[in-house]
């Protein structure tokens, strides 16, 4: 794998850039560096598409709106909506129906017991939780709550999250036991928040909301540069033509990368975009700028 590209690395820009937020273009204080909000602003100006592709339910981007320069949309709580961030409004969902969670909630209580599973669910009008279901950040205050998921199913579900106290929640572990509990009936991703497990549905990852977002404007995926951390951000990866992992990114992230950048703390998504920018403002032969 190679460090961060220069100008002439690579032979022409990318059409559209996606990145990850947390652990990635954000700092690890949540954060948009001054050098970041600058090279978004570039990458723009040079026609260089940015979209961001986060686990983060929308609700969350609020403070990122004046970063995100003119698009302004984001694929959130991995791949499931499409949100403008200006507004936070959803464009477009891919949501769970109630007999999904429904089933996926029983398999977890089968695996673990009634006594030992907490959910909670995003929507796009918001977050609802059991009552025993206890996240790291405050429960917003218009949060709805009841004794059980089942009682919360009157929209679609962008995602469902768990958390156990019946076994290790660390990492891999807990991320594989999900997983064999879930089966086939929904997509475990692995965002790496400690203990929180994430469930979206059959199909929805952050490579199906880009293929989605990109097909939608006439972008082929060998036009696009994606880059992130986790494990979450692997199928995306995948998929893009040309893909980056940050310095401080998993190691089946670093591996499965073409291109390493500078940490998140280093501005490494800074330095891909300052590049990508530069690429689509020099001219070529027969053009003044990189074909569209």
């Amino acid at each position: 794998m190679s460090a961060a590209p220069g100008p002439l690395a690579l032979p022409r820009a990318p059409r559209l850039v996606a990145t990850d937020l947390d652990g990635t273009l954000l700092r690890t204080d949540g954060t948009v560096s001054a050098r970041t909000a600058r090279a978004l602003a570039h990458a723009e100006a040079a026609g260089v598409l940015v979209v961001f592709v986060t686990a983060r339910p929308h609700r969350w981007l609020a403070d990122l709106a004046p970063h995100v320069a003119g698009h302004g949309v984001a694929l959130c709580a991995n791949g499931a909506s499409v949100v403008d961030v200006a507004t936070l409004r959803v464009l477009e969902q891919h949501g769970m129906g109630p007999d999904v969670v429904r089933a996926v909630a029983a398999a977890l209580r089968a695996r673990w017991g009634a006594d030992h599973v907490h959910l909670a669910v995003e929507r796009a009008d918001g977050f609802a939780a059991e009552h025993g279901f206890v996240d790291s950040h405050p429960l917003p205050r218009d949060a709805r709550t009841a004794a059980r998921v089942e009682d919360l199913l009157d929209a679609p579900v962008l995602k469902l999250l768990v958390r156990t106290d019946a076994e290790p929640t660390a990492g891999w572990e807990f991320v594989a036991g999900l997983t064999a509990a879930v089966g086939d009936l929904a997509v475990v991703a692995d965002s790496g928040a400690h203990g929180l497990g994430e469930i979206s549905g059959p199909g929805v990852t952050k490579a199906a909301g880009l293929a989605r977002f990109a097909a939608d404007r006439d972008v082929p995926a060998a036009d696009v540069w994606a880059v992130g951390d986790a494990p979450n951000d692997l199928p995306m990866l995948a998929w893009a033509g040309v893909a980056f992992a940050v310095r401080n990114a998993h190691a089946p992230v670093l591996a499965a990368a073409d291109h390493h950048l500078p940490a998140n703390d280093d501005d490494g998504v800074a330095v891909l975009l300052e590049h990508a920018a530069a690429l689509a403002a020099r001219p070529t032969p027969g053009t003044s700028r990189h074909p569209r």
